[in-house]
């Protein structure tokens, strides 16, 4: 029986490298995520709503509370997305309230995942009863309902505006993220890399920012990509339901005021299909980020990531629990196969 000669990714990096064109492993690792097509695809749509959002109201091409004699017109050269019932440019109201939807999700994204890296590396980290007394206020707010909250909050204030909205929801968002943090913190905090670090006399404070916080990067990235997605559509739906002041300008808005009178019933698609469409979008572009995101953690996605494209050119396409092995077969040049096991097989 032929000697197993299964590669593991480094061994085989320079045979690779000449025969299919593949840049160093550890190279290809650092940039394995803006290599992905999901993360990438979502990252152009998030940067067109982010760049939107910022010189929105200067390339409006008309004040979105601006009145006119074109009532509920449909798309034209005048008015591209078409005009509602009182002659407002439909196109001006979407590029106006981009902003309002990003702001309020950025906002309620980085306090909420701010909260729940500082309750949950805490309390995963010093343990006892410190540990304890943190877990039990996770609890506490992981069963308060943030939907509901927030439409008691808005409805008791008159002047809530996105920014209260995206406050409560970063305040009441944080436990979910923070249970998570503290699992995973528990399993880093014995391991020998951070003993290591103990039994050299580094501080606590340098243990948790230099060994423990870098290996939660990703999951702090998930988790701050899912509560935007919430608050975006948590916005949405509190400006839809005319919660929220209807003055400001959002998506939301948009649809609240369709709805109030009669766009679908009137025929008018052009006044809520867009607004309806880039909700759609915004919400499509944060979940392949998220998708990314775990390609780029888990181990056994990130191993089919970095040889995508030779699956490609093997026509493999991949599937869960597939996991590409680099082998030697007989004529010596690297390959990829499904498992070391098959590999053997093909030896004997």
């Amino acid at each position: 029986m032929a000697q197993d000669t299964t590669f593991t990714e480094e061994q085989a990096a320079p045979e690779r490298a000449v025969e299919h064109d593949v840049d160093d492993p550890r190279r290809a690792k650092r940039f394995l995520f803006l290599r992905n097509g999901k993360a990438l695809t979502g990252l152009g749509i998030l940067l067109f709503f982010g760049i939107l959002a910022v010189v929105g109201p200067w390339i409006a091409p008309y004040d979105p509370n601006q009145v006119s004699a074109d009532l509920l017109q449909p798309p034209s050269w005048s008015h591209w997305l078409g005009t509602d019932h009182t002659g407002r440019d439909i196109l001006s109201q979407i590029v106006v309230g981009t902003r309002g939807v990003l702001v309020v999700g950025l906002i309620a994204g980085v306090s909420a995942t701010v909260l729940g890296v500082i309750v949950g590396v805490t309390a995963g980290f010093i343990g006892g009863m410190g540990d304890e007394t943190l877990s039990a206020l996770s609890n506490v707010f992981l069963v308060i309902p943030q939907l509901p909250l927030i439409i008691i909050i808005a409805g008791q204030l008159p002047t809530a505006g996105g920014v209260t909205v995206a406050l409560v929801i970063g305040i009441t968002g944080w436990a979910w993220g923070a249970r998570v943090m503290r699992a995973q913190t528990l399993s880093l905090r014995k391991r020998d890399f951070v003993e290591a670090a103990r039994a050299n006399g580094e501080r606590t404070w340098r243990l948790v920012l230099a060994e423990v916080l870098p290996n939660l990067t990703a999951i702090i990235a998930a988790g701050f990509v899912g509560t935007v997605t919430f608050a975006v559509m948590s916005q949405v739906t509190l400006a839809f339901i005319g919660i929220t002041p209807v003055s400001d300008w959002n998506w939301g808005t948009i649809l609240f005021w369709a709805q109030n009178n009669l766009a679908l019933q009137r025929g008018a698609w052009w006044w809520f299909v867009p607004a309806g469409l880039c909700i759609a979008l915004l919400g499509m572009a944060l979940t392949l980020v998220n998708f990314g995101i775990d390609e780029f953690v888990n181990p056994r996605l990130r191993s089919t990531g970095m040889n995508a494209r030779l699956l490609r050119r093997r026509r493999i396409r991949p599937r869960i629990g597939f996991t590409p092995v680099l082998r030697t077969p007989p004529d010596g040049r690297p390959d990829v196969g499904t498992t070391a096991r098959t590999t053997r097989k093909e030896r004997s």
